[in-house]
């Protein structure tokens, strides 16, 4: 689990308005630091199955708010892959 501050953070990064908390580049961009969390997590122990179910449905659910966003907005789409180099 990411703690406040980080995630505090990231939403900092990518929000696109003043109180912004939910707009599909935060989640996304929240999505990919817990992907890349749970990825290092489980180099080091293999056998965490259900770890490795929590990546799986993280990864999807980060792809389809992708797919959502490149429908929407194809230039905030691009901005937001080459940040956090997709």
């Amino acid at each position: 689990m990411m703690d406040p501050a980080k995630k505090k953070k990231i939403i900092d990064k990518f929000k696109t308005h003043a109180t912004d908390t939910g707009s599909p580049q935060v989640q996304i961009a929240i999505l990919t630091e817990e992907i890349k969390d749970l990825s290092e997590h489980l180099k080091g122990h293999k056998k965490d199955f259900s770890s490795r179910r929590g990546l799986i449905k993280k990864v999807g659910e980060r792809r389809r708010l992708m797919k959502y966003l490149k429908r929407e907005n194809q230039k905030e789409y691009d901005e937001l892959m080459s940040k956090l180099k997709i």
